[in-house]
Order: C-alpha cells, then structure tokens, then sequence
C-alpha cells in the first residue's frame, strides 16, 4: 500500500481498474498518512471523511465504470468551494460552507474521484510561500524548514509527500509553477479559460487559471481529463512529440537575472539532455523586453482589490494584505482597459516567435526556495521586493494566458528539487504534456523519496 501511495493518481487508476485495491482501502490509507504527516507538513486545512464517497466510488467501479480518477484519491485547494465546507483561501473564513462545489470541483466528483481535503495557501493566494497568520506555515517535505512555495503549496507538499497523487492548484502568477518546482512534482499551468473557474468568471482579470499538481506527469494529465471532460490529455504522455524546436531563454520583463551556479547547470543539463532525445535548443529570447510587467502588475493588483470588495469583514485580513488592497483600489479603470487591451500587442509580438520556436525552456526559481518565516510580519514592500527577486520567470506567461509545464530535473546543494518551465503557445497542453512525459522516461523523478 506505501508503494501505491507513493505511485501516483494515474498508477492508482489503474490497481483500481484492475482489482488489485478497493476504492475504500486506498481512501483510508490516504487518510491515515495525511493524519500522521499533517502535523509535521501543515498542507491540509481540514481533511474530509472520505468512506462514504470511496464505497460509492468502489459500487461504480464494481459495475464496469471507468473514468480517469474513479475512486482515486485527490485533494484540493483552499480556493475551491467544496460543497459543506468554508473556502478560506489562507485566512479567517468569511462566508457561510459553500452550499455548491465549484465547476472543477464538481467535475472530480461526478467523474468518482474522492476529494480528500482542503489544502493551505497564503492569504488569497497572494504570495509565493504558503504561510498566513491564520493557519501557519507549510513545509516542504525535502525540507522542513523551507517552503514548498505557494499559492499552491499545500497542494504540491500533499503530493511531494506522498499523501496524494494529484491536486488542484491555480495559477495567477506562478502559483502552480513556483510550489512544483520548489516541492519537486510536475505541475501544470493550463491555457486561460481552458478549466472552468465557476463560480468565478475569471481571476485577477484574466491572470489566472486551474491546473494540476501531480507526482508524475501523467497524474495531472488524467486530473486534466476530469477538469476538462476528457481532451486525449492522459494519451498525449504516451506519444512522441517529434522533434521540437525549443527556445532556451534567459531573460525576464525585468533583465536577464543572476541564477545560482547549480540552478544554472540544471537548466543546462536539461537543455542538452532535450537535445538527446532529438529536439533542437537554441537560446532565443521571446521579444517582449519590459512590456509584460506593468500589465501584470496593473491587472494583480487591480485583481486583488476586485476579489476582496465583496468580503464581509475586511478588517480581518493580515495588514499586508489590506495594504495590498489599498493600493490595488488606486489602479483607474483606464488603466486597467489599457493592460488588458495591451496583452493583444504581446500576442503580435510572440506569433512571429512561435513559428520558429514549438517552446520555451526557462529557469523556475533562481536560487533556493526562503527557509519558513523569511517574510513573516514583513509589510507589503519588504514582502513585494523579496519574493518578486526569486521568481522574475513566472508573470509573463499568465500575461499571456499560455500554458505551462514545470518539471523537476535535479537538486540544489540542500538537496531541495529544482524545476523548469516548459512553455507552449495557446492551448499546446497535449504537446507539453507529451515532451514532458518523453523527459520523465528518459529522467524519472520519482525514484527519490523526501525523508521528512
């Protein structure tokens, strides 16, 4: 059963499928190993009684019902509604429990997988360490006094730990990217719009989106196959992508920034080891100079105020948070139309690219994720100035709206995973999912286990 809980959602699936565990077995020892590492990790919020969904799942499979996730384990995060249960999003709830799920979480159960809790993220999912006043910090596994990274880091320590094999997570300025790369699982930013945000209709103006937090690359395809009601995603791993033209680029909106020396070579064994399974890799920078940031900085912080104003009591959020607020209500409409008019000049800019180039390859992280309590009773600037020196290669691409694979491809000197990005044009998820899943058989990750 340990071997199974650290196999993954799709290899899960499948003992499912073919009778080697019961949907009420596998549930229950995910309950017992989030029990025993929770206190130590802090990823969930809350778990979930799960025997009753895990029979119901089981009389299904029993039946000759199959579906991706039917009786997998999954969680998600605490941005989600999840019907009987209040949605934090990191800090004091301020609404009744949701009455409905959410559309995402809506299509996981109907497709019989077993929602197993809610997992932490930073106050509104604002920063890219999960640690708020409300909740505490979380731990990554590798590593239990750093971050796993956040918004979705709950998420990714649930899965890096072995308690999950998948988990939602969502993505407005990296935060499904920043926690995979920091907590060493695959992670999947999808096209804007591609999964359904309802009841939201979008987040921060467009920056955001759902995704998948998986141990492998095939667990976030078949969470994507649910999300989306079944696009070929899972069988995408399985098919050779070709040879692909990728461009390796340095640079960021804010200057080609100064990596660590070991993330640098990460970056670089990469590159040559893409060129050994047969894709061309030049370094090429996409020509957008310093455009993409003040739309992303215009539409955040924009996005932040819009997304508190209708909270009952905005006295209770942390004061950087409030003061994050304040300073996202001075942004004019003017200001906003022109960042998200402006995004259609991006786009004119990266055509040309795209047709020379099938992706890009870029760094995550530039050095070491912050050890836990780096920035906590920080203000908004300490804040702003910190975590945005870490991670300059994450904002453009939700400017953008494209999607984004992040992949784990080695360790730093404290032995905490480093990740890269692998980013295609609009809705080019199967392609990214089958050069991802081409790399993880030629350089498994999954070998290595956190010893916590």
């Amino acid at each position: 059963m340990d071997e199974l809980l650290w196999a993954g959602a799709d290899a899960q699936a499948r003992a499912l499928r073919d009778g080697w565990v019961t949907a009420p077995e596998l549930a229950a020892a995910v309950l017992r190993r989030a029990e025993q590492l929770n206190p130590a990790l802090n990823a969930f919020r809350v778990l979930y009684p799960v025997l009753e969904a895990a029979e119901a799942a089981q009389r299904r499979l029993d039946a000759g019902e199959r579906t991706p996730l039917l009786g997998v384990p999954v969680a998600v995060k605490d941005d989600s509604d999840v019907a009987g249960d209040v949605t934090a999003q990191g800090g004091r709830p301020q609404f009744p429990p949701a009455t409905r799920d959410s559309a995402a979480v809506a299509r996981l159960r109907a497709a019989g997988a077993v929602i197993v809790g809610h997992t932490l993220t930073p106050e509104r999912c604002l920063w890219p360490v999960t640690e708020s006043l409300t909740f505490g910090a979380t731990r990554n596994p590798w590593h239990l006094d750093h971050t796993p990274g956040g918004s979705s880091g709950g998420s990714a320590a649930a899965v890096a730990a072995g308690i999950v094999g998948a988990a939602t997570g969502s993505d407005g300025g990296g935060s499904i990217r920043v926690p995979a790369a920091a907590a060493g699982v695959f992670g999947l930013k999808t096209t804007r719009g591609l999964v359904p945000m309802a009841p939201r209709v979008e987040g921060w103006h467009g920056l955001s989106s759902i995704g998948a937090l998986g141990r492998r690359v095939a667990d976030a395809a078949a969470l994507l196959d649910v999300l989306t009601e079944g696009g070929g995603y899972r069988r995408a791993i399985d098919t050779d992508p070709g040879p692909l033209r990728i461009a390796l680029a340095w640079r960021t909106p804010l200057g080609t920034p100064r990596l660590h020396p070991t993330t640098r070579r990460a970056v670089l064994d990469t590159a040559d080891r893409l060129r050994a399974l047969g894709h061309t890799v030049v370094e090429a920078d996409p020509p957008l100079g310093a455009r993409p940031t003040p739309q992303f900085i215009i539409r955040y912080l924009r996005g932040v105020a819009d997304d508190v104003r209708a909270l009952p009591n905005p006295e209770w959020l942390e004061p950087r948070t409030r003061k994050i607020v304040a300073v996202g209500r001075l942004v004019p409409d003017r200001a906003l139309r022109w960042a998200r008019a402006a995004e259609a000049g991006l786009h004119a800019r990266m055509a040309p690219f795209l047709t020379e180039f099938d992706a890009i390859l870029q760094p995550t992280w530039l050095r070491t994720p912050p050890t836990i309590g780096t920035f906590h009773g920080s203000g908004i600037i300490t804040t702003w100035a910190g975590v945005s020196a870490r991670i300059p290669y994450f904002p453009t691409w939700n400017v953008l709206g494209y999607p984004v694979a992040t992949l784990p491809v080695g360790r730093d000197d404290l032995g905490l995973p480093i990740g890269v990005q692998l980013i295609g044009p609009t809705n080019s998820e199967r392609l990214l999912l089958s050069a991802s899943g081409q790399y993880e058989r030629a350089h498994p990750w999954t070998d290595k286990k956190p010893t916590m």
